[in-house]
């Protein structure tokens, strides 16, 4: 591949991935996915009180707790839009997904930054990532754990570009702890996002040790770094920490309920689900519709391919380096860093006896996964381009990348979102019994029977949220002011006025 070919993606690769995102991530966002679960809507709900009262919590006790960043940023998005629809919600997650794709390319280039191929080994990892079904579907849900990936990949490339500089002649101090602190602030951040983000400092001081390793005679400074990083990343988890400390027990929310520990067989238990966890990205994937193809890989086969590769490739390469005594390269940073963020970012997922494999809790294996995948489609793009003519390389390229964007279209928009188990795993019936109530007349009773379990959000069960979000009719006051009443089955007897409109949110069952 000659400097030409390379001189393209680092002119035009960071612009060609992020117009790739962006139309993956927006398109159709108002239609796709149909409906809206309840797990987003109570989100826009406790927006929508914030929004109006003022009361931004930095945590949401509600529904098994939920960190109170998404929703604070979901209840400006409401206000900006003046729009109780779920594609408001959705765009925020949209946006933290396009984030992830630019980080995951500056990430790779900033550790590659002093090869020729920089540039477009960080395309191929953003690229796959841009184009990867697992991302693209929770990058247009209104979930917060979207959040966690984003600010995880970009405090570890703020990071590098801290630790990068103790490559060059003549350090600033001064300019390698404003990045840190940046990086610090950034990661904390991601604090406030998922449960499963309180794995990642075990990444974060990984790093820190790697690069300690790598250049010990500026082991001061990368100690002093570490410092000013620690610091001001507890400074930004403090509101969020002094709220853990005050409720103990909204830390830990339903992890003790869902834990491998509290079975009968834990041990084997954590190694079926490590066997499972691995399983998703090449075997077999989240079997619920709402968060994947039920049942297909997370990655896409011919990927997946590449992805195995990196793993073996960059695992061969380094030993050999290893053995020889040779120094090491900038792959072998990549590589080690990739290998011990999926292990960590694994622990969460496999110590938990809920739904495994998950691809919801194991989207911090995201970046790591796309990073490993991109640099053994190099391996293989660098072993055969000697082998063919350049013309013939670059046609197949793009031919193979036009292939996987129709591929992801194809499944997600026309197999996926119209597949009709997809409708009721957003429970798109809830969306229009609350479309059907925006259109009576607030002068008309309206009674909603909640005959559907779930947890208790103050008072009535889960699957309301949905109506209550679409109708806007979350707290008391709304629900007086639009005549809209939630009721329990057992109180369906007592409504007397004739005039009153009856909902169900499930089928009635006729005796």
């Amino acid at each position: 591949m000659n400097e030409k070919f390379f001189s393209f993606f680092s002119r035009y690769g960071l612009i060609i991935v992020i117009i790739i995102a962006i139309f993956f991530r927006f398109f159709n966002l108002g239609t796709t996915p149909p409906g809206l679960y309840p797990d987003e809507a109570i989100n826009g709900n406790n927006a929508l009180e914030a929004a109006s009262t003022g009361n931004y919590k930095v945590f949401y006790p509600e529904n098994n707790g939920r960190e109170g960043l998404f929703i604070n940023i979901q209840a400006l998005f409401l206000k900006i839009s003046n729009a109780n629809e779920p594609w408001v919600l959705r765009s925020l997650s949209a946006f933290f997904g396009i984030l992830t794709v630019i980080g995951i390319y500056l990430f790779v280039k900033k550790i590659f930054k002093r090869h020729l191929y920089a540039d477009f080994l960080a395309f191929l990892s953003a690229f796959f990532t841009a184009t990867s079904f697992w991302h693209i579907n929770f990058s247009r849900i209104g979930f917060r754990a979207i959040m966690a990936p984003a600010f995880m990949i970009w405090g570890a490339y703020l990071i590098i570009c801290a630790l990068e500089k103790l490559r060059e002649p003549e350090i600033k101090t001064k300019t390698l702890l404003w990045i840190s602190a940046l990086a610090g602030a950034v990661y904390g951040l991601g604090m406030h996002s998922y449960i499963a983000y309180r794995a990642t400092p075990i990444i974060m001081i990984f790093i820190y040790a790697l690069y300690w390793f790598l250049y010990r005679p500026n082991s001061k400074k990368i100690i002093l770094s570490f410092v000013v990083f620690v610091l001001v990343s507890l400074a930004v988890f403090s509101p969020l920490g002094i709220y853990f400390l005050k409720n103990p027990g909204d830390f830990f929310g339903r992890t003790s309920q869902l834990s491998i520990f509290s079975t009968p067989h834990p041990i084997y238990n954590l190694l079926s689900n490590v066997a499972k966890t691995i399983g998703m990205f090449d075997i077999r994937g989240d079997g619920n519709w709402r968060h994947n193809y039920s049942g297909s890989p997370e990655i896409y086969w011919f990927v997946g391919i590449f992805f195995i590769i990196g793993i073996i490739s960059g695992a061969v390469q380094m030993f050999r380096r290893m053995i020889k005594k040779i120094h090491h390269e900038d792959q072998d940073v990549l590589w080690i860093i990739s290998i011990i963020w999926i292990a960590v970012a694994m622990l969460p997922v496999v110590i938990s006896d809920e739904g495994i494999p998950h691809a919801l809790r194991s989207l911090l294996m995201v970046p790591p996964v796309f990073m490993l995948a991109g640099m053994g489609a190099f391996d293989v793009i660098s072993s055969i381009s000697d082998r063919i003519r350049p013309k013939a390389l670059y046609v197949s390229l793009v031919i193979i990348g036009i292939s996987l964007m129709v591929q992801v279209y194809c499944q997600y928009f026309v197999l996926w979102a119209q597949n009709p188990n997809v409708a009721d795993a957003f429970d798109q019936k809830y969306v229009e019994i609350g479309r059907q109530l925006n259109a009576i007349s607030p002068v008309i009773p309206k009674y909603v029977v909640v005959n559907a379990g779930g947890v208790l959000v103050r008072g009535i069960p889960m699957p309301s949220q949905t109506i209550m979000f679409i109708t806007d009719t979350f707290t008391a006051d709304k629900q007086a002011e639009k005549n809209i009443h939630y009721i329990s089955p057992d109180k369906e007897p007592s409504i007397t006025d004739k005039n009153a409109i009856i909902f169900y949110l499930e089928p009635e069952q006729k005796s």
